[in-house]
């Protein structure tokens, strides 16, 4: 039996969530006494996520993405200055926000998300959908060439990363679970992106 790919997808979020800022952080409002119980529980899904790994081959071909306007470099402290925790955390520490709670995960506005770091046209309002993950979720970006892909095999399991191609600032994975026409599905983070309303966006989503 195949585990679902939205689990697979889940599972960093919910490790982060109970081990994050170096030791254990129970969810809210469970109780001491359920302690073992719950991180018992955390290692039984490890391990169902480690035996699904096995026939999880990632879902998209590594390629380089090619920037609007040249390739943007910075330093960790230049990235910091432009951005907040979160936003530093996701896309320059390839971190994971939580489900349900970013920004544009049930977002509706019609428009174009750009990258969060320098704004890189990446993804149509109109390609998103309700993936039922709790992350922004799209079945193809606003051009091939805007992100890069590459292999990501942490947390025991093989995946595809994406990234913006222009700052490499990481977005999120794509998973072969999505709508057609593509089959595909971009699962962002919201800290990754910025919506920009289409009326504010010159034709073709670039700068």
């Amino acid at each position: 039996m195949r585990p679902d790919s939205r689990l697979i997808d889940a599972a960093p979020a919910a490790a982060i969530d109970c081990f994050q800022r170096g030791g254990v952080v129970r969810p809210e409002g469970l109780r001491q006494g359920n302690s073992m119980r719950y991180l018992l529980i955390l290692a039984a899904t490890a391990g169902l996520l480690w035996g699904g790994s096995r026939w999880w081959r990632g879902t998209a071909g590594e390629r380089e993405g090619v920037s609007v306007d040249g390739k943007i470099v910075k330093t960790d402290e230049e990235w910091r200055r432009l951005l907040t925790e979160d936003q530093f955390r996701v896309t320059r520490r390839k971190g994971t926000e939580r489900a349900f709670t970013g920004e544009y995960w049930d977002a509706k506005q019609d428009g174009v998300y750009r990258c969060v770091c320098c704004g890189q046209p990446l993804f149509d309002s109109r390609t998103k959908f309700d993936s039922g993950t709790g992350w922004p979720s799209f079945w193809q970006p606003l051009a091939e060439d805007n992100i890069a892909r590459k292999a990501d095999r942490g947390w025991l399991m093989s995946r595809t990363e994406v990234l913006c191609g222009r700052c490499d600032a990481h977005l999120g994975h794509v998973f072969p679970d999505g709508p057609p026409p593509t089959g595909l599905r971009y699962c962002m983070n919201s800290a990754a992106l910025r919506l920009v309303p289409r009326e504010a966006t010159p034709s073709g989503g670039g700068e």
